[in-house]
């Protein structure tokens, strides 16, 4: 029989991951930032109500759980580095993470102790500490944010390199203090610091070269070439921590950018992104649970004193915009970029865990207002996140810094119904981009004033060519009915299914209960509205026209093509809903139908 601990801690474990990602989905559903709806989770059912306690229910796990999750959470982000993404902000991501961060790590720690009441020994240490902006924290505001590139890649880049960085500043902090308190210390007694760090670089440069070695000579079968890297980057952290404590993060990250730089060379490495991306949305929401629930009523409380509260608005009036537009002196940043970056700085995951851990350290040590240190670090994550996560988006939109146009479409494949298509969309006030390989087949469509692309929209250069923030949707209406395919399945990762749509090339003979629902849903238009079909109209002489809506009605599937055939609706909030394989469509009133018709 199982015991009442281990079914209290098998409990606690379910309720932890199924409200985390739950809280995920309802942030998606309210388009409220998802950090702000896991903390809040977190703190209703553990200091508020007292309904569980996960630090308590899994024991000696709790710490070593947490630590992992964030060693996969860094990987995952330092992965999605690429180098190329530097391009034009390589100048000031350097400042920001050096010059920066010695800035913020100075301004934070004469924060901590001449507001905060610190001693000064803690303050650099904390110092350190807050200089973190990790992946688990900026990453899910990137994705709701919708931020013009360049502001995007400086913020996780920022996010990513500094994570690992700011443990180690409050390690070297903690180093000098044990080692200065010894009345025979010597300057050497650094040394081992360093070469530790140092180690630790060289295990994550020789695990990730060894993964990407043996991933490109086809040593790994393909079912298991996501779980093997998931064990390397154990590993990885693991030996990192047995070499100090605190730099498994750094070896993690070391390995994801190593992997990151040799993924363009070894193709196969990219596959292993979109599971490493599902566990780590996983983590985040689950280890947000667990920090906030394992809190105290009493550490909840010290959050609301005004030293505390006063060290927070420093932090983010004073701390961080100062690190940002010192540091970026003669960049290429923009006034307007530089503001929106010296404004966004929320701290997570890292800082909660870390900073318990020199918690209890330093009350060993026999420093008692150690103690206050889990308060400040809670009052400076979630007031950081909750401001930063609430505000970006508006800021942005203020400062020309995010995209405001209506629903963006990506077509791919330049045909004649598709430049029409397009055409009457971007008149319709909708940005629209058509890709192609063919510089012929768009040449039509640059003279009349529609965005384009010349390339292979499959291919990872794709990603840095094309600003995707300004589009929602897909539409891949080529020739090749396995080409569209293609393009939808690699594109919902980042779209979702309900934005992927492909146009018919051939008629469907397919009894209805043999197609699957999510392909009907996502398939344009009608069953004889093919792609040669629609070229063919275009070709004769068929138009693209509005049909205003007067009052609220719905068209039934048969009744669809009577008056030619429906493409799109047209909402009153200027968004656009494409026609599919669906039973019916809804109109309201204020609506615009867009089909395509024969005019006398």
């Amino acid at each position: 029989m199982i015991d009442i601990h281990t079914e209290f801690a098998l409990i606690s474990i379910v309720i932890v991951i199924s409200l985390g990602i739950f809280s995920q989905w309802l942030a998606w559903r309210i388009q409220w930032p998802s950090i702000v709806i896991m903390s809040v989770a977190g703190l209703i059912i553990g200091p508020v109500f007292g309904l569980i306690n996960p630090q308590a229910a899994l024991g000696g796990l709790y710490s070593p759980i947490i630590s992992l999750a964030v060693a996969l959470i860094l990987f995952e982000g330092s992965t999605s580095l690429d180098v190329r993404e530097l391009k034009g902000i390589s100048k000031s991501v350097f400042r920001i993470v050096t010059f920066g961060t010695f800035i913020a790590w100075i301004g934070g720690s004469l924060a901590a102790h001449y507001i905060a009441g610190l001693s000064l020994e803690i303050s650099f240490i904390i110092g350190g500490l807050f200089v973190v902006t990790g992946p688990t924290v900026i990453i899910p505001l990137l994705r709701q944010a919708k931020l013009t590139s360049r502001v995007s890649s400086v913020l996780k880049w920022e996010g990513i390199i500094v994570d690992p960085i700011g443990p180690l500043l409050a390690l070297f902090a903690y180093e000098i203090i044990k080692i200065t308190s010894v009345e025979s210390f010597s300057y050497q007694d650094f040394i081992p610091f360093f070469m530790d760090a140092f180690l630790a670089v060289i295990v994550g440069i020789v695990i990730g070269i060894l993964v990407s070695f043996l991933a490109g000579k086809g040593w790994f079968p393909e079912y298991l070439k996501s779980p093997i890297t998931f064990c390397f980057v154990l590993i990885c952290f693991t030996i990192g921590e047995a070499i100090m404590h605190e730099t498994g993060m750094l070896a993690v990250t070391i390995m994801g950018l190593t992997l990151a730089r040799t993924k363009k060379y070894v193709h196969s490495i990219s596959s292993i992104n979109h599971f490493m991306e599902n566990i780590s949305v996983m983590l985040t929401s689950t280890v947000f649970i667990l920090l906030t629930a394992s809190l105290t009523r009493e550490t909840i409380f010290e959050v609301f004193t005004w030293p505390i509260l006063t060290f927070v608005l420093v932090m983010l009036l004073v701390v961080r915009p100062l690190s940002i537009w010192i540091s970026t002196i003669g960049t290429e940043l923009t006034l307007q970029e530089k503001t929106l970056v010296g404004w966004i700085a929320p701290r997570g995951i890292v800082a909660l865990t870390v900073s318990g851990y020199f918690a209890g350290l330093l009350m060993e040590d026999g420093y008692p207002n150690a103690s206050l240190l889990t308060s400040l670090t809670l009052a400076l994550v979630f007031i950081t996140v909750c401001a930063h996560g609430f505000s970006i988006g508006p800021i942005a939109r203020k400062l020309g810094l995010a995209n405001t146009d209506s629903t963006g479409v990506i077509m791919v494949g330049a045909s004649s119904f598709s430049i029409a298509f397009a055409n009457h969309l971007k008149a319709m006030g909708t940005p629209v981009l058509i890709t192609d390989t063919s510089d012929s087949r768009l040449n039509q469509a640059s003279n009349l004033g529609i965005a384009t692309y010349h390339g292979e929209i499959l291919s990872e250069q794709s990603e840095f060519d094309i600003d995707m923030t300004s589009y929602d949707m897909i539409l891949s209406m080529t020739g090749d009915a396995a080409y569209n395919a293609l393009v939808c399945q690699s594109y919902i990762p980042e779209f979702g299914h309900k934005n992927i749509f492909a146009l018919p090339i051939n008629h469907h003979k397919t009894k209805e209960s043999k197609v699957p629902p999510s392909l009907k849903a996502n398939l344009l238009f009608g069953k004889e509205d093919t792609f040669p079909e629609l070229n063919k109209k275009i070709n004769i002489g068929y138009k693209i026209i509005n049909i205003e809506i007067e009052e609220k009605k719905t068209v039934l599937k048969e009744d669809m093509s009577l008056s030619g055939t429906p493409l799109c609706v047209r909402k009153k909030n200027g968004n656009i809903v494409f026609v599919t394989f669906k039973d019916k469509l809804v109109l309201d009133v204020g609506d615009q139908l867009v089909a395509l018709v024969l005019e006398d």
